[in-house]
């Protein structure tokens, strides 16, 4: 039987300062119909490319070679126009992009764009599309579906956002969908909804599926067979059973080695410097309706928060995605400002400084957000960008000193120094993050928000970056607000976890307390002081 999808000798360039560079070289695979194959391997491996070169969405400076194939149905589409493939997009092969927030227009509501969808591939009536838009929020776990259906994509937190773009990948019903690190920014819980949801789809309408990540437990949940690409090329084909009980290449078994282990609590901190208090934060959006737009009620964003970060400590913020954790943090920086409450910084209140003051306060707080592409301008250099900051506040005093910073930080991310030639757009989802971590870095602040900050890292990286956060602290005495979702990060890095559901802090306790209730299936038994073994060894 022949393949649904079968790529040959797929060969990407692109081209850089000394010419055209093969991204991808001489990949091929094959993904039977039905079938759920991973692609999995490290950020800037190639496996974004693959996908992109499939549905020939790959940017201009590239080039595809001219041996190369991607046959759906025994038709190679490399061959196909443009007006053709805009039929085949959506339709016949439907995809996931990892950074859901670029990928959506922003002028134009989700409500829209998803009508768009069924508009072109369906002959569905007006009233039929809206009900189809609406269901199909609400099967991707979105509590509010008509609200999200008239938001806009910045309206949303990053997890809705997620979901609203799998919602609209399958607005077509395709025959092949690419999911490209589709749970990569929400939550615990969410990431099994949205597992559930595509394996629950596949079964029922005997749906093909590429699924492209860096989690290898996802990958085990979703996948019957697996391609691992390192640095362009295929180092290894495997079904999932045989990979997980012995990977054959060596490339293999250290992404296995590396998924991140449960660590054992913190030991209490020696000293109780307050670094920063937040006192009945609270943060409210109007909700207007009718002609003249009266104010009905409110949007509760953040609703009387109370927490307390010392000196050297790591407080992780946890809750389900639109909880408000994001909000909170964008609001204890005085991105948004608060309806009331008192967010006190080293003995000021930030909600009544002036702006002169603010900016001065600021090169002490500093914040890695979770979408790193919408986070770095798309026309400044890389080494512009992590520097931007030190420019800003003037706090280098010679050219020279200022590029023996850039290069420190680069390398402290493990990116190259040729790096800080380039533009965002050129790098992976992972690396572009990385590029946020320096900046962030680059002004020595005492306080981090730490949004998410490894949520786009694939597994050997992800270890490295909080590695390297935990020194950091360690020489430094910083002090992190750490936003995630993700268990083993919140189990490595944090001291303590607050819990927010619905803009409050309904649960504060000790990261033991936190992965034994939260954790699923649930711990063995355990010794006091450690966790138990079938987290420190996941596979």
């Amino acid at each position: 039987m022949a393949a649904l999808l079968e790529i040959n000798h797929l060969t990407i360039e692109l081209i850089t300062q000394h010419g055209y560079r093969a991204y991808v070289k001489n990949m091929s695979l094959k993904i039977n119909k039905g079938e759920c194959v991973a692609l999995v391997g490290e950020s800037g491996s190639g496996k974004t490319l693959t996908a992109l070169g499939i549905l020939q969405l790959l940017p201009n400076f590239s080039r595809v070679s001219w041996q190369s194939q991607v046959l759906y149905q025994e038709k190679n589409i490399l061959d196909y126009s443009e007006k053709k493939m805009q039929m085949l997009r959506g339709k016949e092969i439907a995809i996931v992009f990892q950074d859901a927030m670029s990928a959506f227009n922003a002028v134009k509501t989700i409500g829209w764009q998803m009508n768009e969808v069924l508009l072109r591939h369906t002959r569905l009536s007006a009233f039929e599309r809206q009900q189809k838009i609406i269901a199909l929020l609400n099967e991707v776990g979105i509590q509010e579906p008509q609200r999200c259906a008239e938001s806009y994509a910045h309206q949303l937190s990053g997890g809705q956002r997620q979901r609203a773009m799998i919602a609209m990948a399958l607005a077509g019903e395709p025959t092949l969908l690419i999911a490209d690190e589709p749970t990569t920014a929400v939550d615990v819980k969410v990431q099994q909804q949205i597992v559930e949801l595509i394996k629950k789809i596949q079964k029922e309408r005997h749906m093909t599926v590429l699924f492209i990540s860096h989690d290898l437990r996802i990958v085990r949940q979703m996948a019957d067979r697996l391609y691992v690409m390192q640095q362009g090329q295929l180092v290894e084909t495997n079904t999932v059973k045989d990979f997980f009980i012995g990977a054959n290449e060596k490339y293999s078994q250290q992404l296995i080695k590396a998924v991140l282990p449960f660590n054992a609590r913190r030991e209490a901190l020696k000293e109780k410097n307050c670094v920063l208090a937040v006192e009945g934060l609270k943060l409210y959006f109007p909700i207007r309706k009718g002609v003249f737009r009266r104010k009905v009620g409110d949007v509760k964003a953040v609703d009387d928060v109370n927490f307390e970060i010392f000196k050297g400590e790591t407080v992780a913020l946890m809750g389900d995605s639109g909880s408000g954790k994001t909000t909170t943090g964008k609001t204890i920086l005085q991105l948004i400002k608060p309806t009331a409450g008192k967010i006190v910084f080293s003995g000021l209140d930030l909600s009544i400084q002036k702006a002169a003051d603010l900016r001065k306060l600021r090169a002490n707080l500093q914040i890695v957000f979770q979408d790193p592409f919408s986070a770095t301008n798309p026309r400044m250099l890389v080494g512009d960008i992590i520097a931007e900051g030190l420019d800003a506040l003037h706090k280098v005093n010679s050219r020279a000193e200022r590029q023996k910073k850039i290069d420190y930080l680069l390398e402290q991310v493990e990116l190259p120094k040729e790096a800080q030639t380039r533009y965002p757009h050129e790098f992976s989802g992972g690396q572009r993050q990385r590029i946020c971590i320096a900046r962030a870095l680059a002004l020595q602040p005492q306080l981090l928000i730490l949004d998410e900050p490894t949520s786009a890292l694939d597994v050997t990286i992800q270890l490295q970056i909080l590695t390297l956060l935990e020194k950091l602290q360690e020489q430094h005495q910083l002090s992190y607000l750490l936003i995630t979702h993700d268990l083993g990060v919140v189990a490595y890095l944090a001291h303590r976890v607050l819990v927010m559901r619905e803009g409050r802090i309904v649960k504060q306790c000790s990261v033991t307390e936190c992965v034994e209730e939260m954790a699923d299936p649930k711990p063995h038994p355990m010794q006091r002081g450690a966790l138990p073994e079938s987290f420190q060894r996941p596979f």
